[in-house]
């Protein structure tokens, strides 16, 4: 066990280094002298412990900065491609086009008109798993903070997934919160903890997340409710073809399901939150988001 510890630091050291110079070249000597161990041996346990070679996880996390930024806006695309350490922007854009399914410019003007999500920046981490023959492509883990804030929701009363809850209380739902004006967030299918429900709730709703002194109308069926501050570990899955949709969410879960966040200083926080889903559009890929706590070291 103390063995499998000091390897698991010795992979965070490297994952830390990566992070502090995604705009510097790295050599596997510099991630060996981050991890303390010989070259070969780091490079075997980075393998082990993220799926994937240092090199392909660096570029990964670059492609994933880089496209943070992008989505920010006011940079160019080859001046961000050069920040990232890319040699031309031909280069960077078939890089990114493989990892996200489309070129630099059409994931700007998309994210432009589908803002997702607004999380200040956080920790970031991959993940990957293999199903039989089947390899998932790399999955985007992050954490971010959740304020203190009111959701305004839509309860039913047995309902534990979206397909049941369609069933119980219909498909409009998503209409009507999608109108309210002063949303935080796009509508979201949450998991109610049982610390968050009525007796008699079903633990499957959807909502959508509104400041704290929101004090607008509610929609007739719907109740507003407090939710407290908490962090949440984002999970977001490759692009993925429309029609693949149901294939997108359980692989995903097949992900979550084996995610060990300790790794990373967390631990699950189910009762500190609902576990929430966005809908699965595919150019962007499946998102769903899980409570988590910082752990005391």
């Amino acid at each position: 066990m103390i063995v499998q510890k000091e390897q698991k630091l010795a992979v965070q050291r490297m994952l830390d280094h990566i992070d502090s110079h995604l705009t510097e070249p790295i050599s596997l000597r510099m991630l060996a002298d981050a991890a303390q161990y010989s070259p070969w041996h780091c490079a075997r346990m980075f393998k082990e412990a993220t799926g994937m070679a240092p090199f392909t996880y660096l570029r990964h996390r670059r492609l994933s900065e880089a496209a943070r930024r992008l989505g920010e806006g006011g940079e160019r695309i080859v001046d961000v491609a050069f920040d990232f350490v890319f040699d031309s922007h031909e280069g960077f854009t078939r890089a990114f086009s493989r990892q996200f399914g489309m070129s630099p410019q059409e994931f700007r003007q998309k994210l432009a008109r589908n803002a997702f999500i607004k999380p200040p920046r956080c920790q970031t981490d991959l993940a990957r798993i293999t199903q039989g023959e089947r390899v998932m492509n790399t999955v985007f883990v992050q954490v971010v903070e959740r304020p203190e804030r009111k959701v305004v929701v839509r309860f039913a009363q047995k309902a534990t997934h979206y397909f049941e809850y369609c069933e119980e209380v219909g498909c409009d739902v998503w209409d009507i919160l999608s109108g309210i004006k002063e949303a935080l967030y796009e509508p979201m299918g949450m998991w109610m903890p049982a610390n968050m429900r009525k007796m008699g709730i079903g633990e499957y709703a959807q909502g959508v997340e509104v400041p704290l002194d929101y004090a607008g109308e509610i929609p007739a069926g719907f109740e507003c409710i407090e939710l407290p501050e908490c962090k949440m570990m984002v999970f977001q899955g490759p692009p993925f073809e429309e029609e693949r949709f149901e294939d997108a969410i359980t692989d995903l879960w097949e992900v979550m399901k084996s995610y060990d966040p300790g790794i990373y200083g967390f631990t699950w926080a189910d009762e500190d939150g609902p576990r929430f889903q966005l809908a699965p559009l595919g150019y962007r890929g499946y998102i769903e988001a899980r409570p988590v706590r910082q752990v005391n070291r």
